[in-house]
């Protein structure tokens, strides 16, 4: 198997990026998830048609909507991403980082499973022990909640078919998410204006954080690009395993930062999926002579 060295690279640097955002996003929880979640929308849209612009690729963008079938995928990977970003932002507000963590772990086993059985690419040796030693860390952390942990099982489930859909599609990673952004302005514009009517909207109240708010959209722009252009170049196998890379720095940044609860039977799930980050760096690594 070839990788592509930057798809790699824009992998890793989405992951890294998405790991830190818990910081970010409790830096803006004076507004609430809600809110964060529309202007994530509204600046995105902005950010992205300012890029397309730059590129000279608004004419061919709109173009888009002319493929039913492609503004179709695109209408469900737009709805896919706002619920994913609604659930993580609320679910930092409410202290529920590690539970977020354990979605985004779980993630990577929901994309493999998409790439073996839809899209039937192979996986090499090392790669199916990662796969079966995250599967086994997984399973000791959902029993180690003691219910059905769903916050995990609806950000896995949301990105992962965002993932699926986003790779048979294959098409341009700024024109795409521009067209999502533009689908989810909409009800995204009606919700802030109705915050702003009615003096509800932490938006307006100073500068400074009014600024804060619409860097959602650069924070929100960028990681999605990475990942867009890592996607086209990756199997969707190689992109779910480094994604293990999010829940990593999430869960650190919970235990550490946000000083969440950790018990040890959680420890040893998490140390499962750690080993099997380890197996699949040392796999990657012994790839690097086929990497073009």
């Amino acid at each position: 198997m070839k990788l592509n060295s930057s798809g790699v690279l824009f992998g890793i640097s989405a992951y890294v990026i998405w790991g830190l955002l818990p910081i970010y996003w409790r830096w803006l929880e004076r507004a609430s998830s809600y809110e964060i979640l529309g202007h994530r929308a509204v600046w995105s849209l902005v950010f992205c048609l300012l890029f397309l612009a730059f590129q000279k690729q608004l004419i061919s963008t709109f173009k888009l909507f002319k493929d039913i079938r492609t503004l179709s995928l695109l209408a469900l990977t737009s709805l896919l991403l706002s619920v994913n970003w609604g659930i993580y932002i609320w679910a930092v507000s409410e202290d529920r980082v590690v539970e977020a963590a354990l979605g985004y772990y779980i993630t990577p086993l929901v994309a493999v499973s998409f790439g073996v059985f839809v899209l039937k690419e192979k996986l090499r040796n090392l790669q199916i022990i990662s796969v079966f030693l995250a599967g086994l860390g997984v399973l000791i952390l959902t029993f180690a909640y003691g219910h059905l942990p769903l916050v995990a099982i609806s950000l896995a489930i949301s990105w992962g078919s965002y993932s699926l859909i986003k790779k048979k599609l294959n098409a341009g990673a700024l024109e795409t998410l521009s067209i999502e952004t533009i689908i989810a302005f909409i009800p995204s514009a009606f919700y802030l204006s109705y915050l702003l009517e009615n003096n509800k909207a932490e938006f307006g109240q100073d500068v400074g954080f009014s600024l804060a708010l619409v860097t959602t959209g650069l924070m929100t722009v960028i990681p999605l690009l990475l990942f867009n252009a890592a996607t086209n170049r990756l199997p969707l196998t190689i992109t779910g395993l480094l994604q293990y890379i999010t829940p990593s720095i999430m869960f650190i940044i919970g235990i550490l930062v946000f000083h969440e609860p950790l018990q040890l039977v959680k420890l040893i799930g998490f140390i499962f999926i750690w080993i099997a980050l380890a197996i699949l760096g040392r796999d990657l690594y012994k790839l690097g002579g086929s990497v073009n």
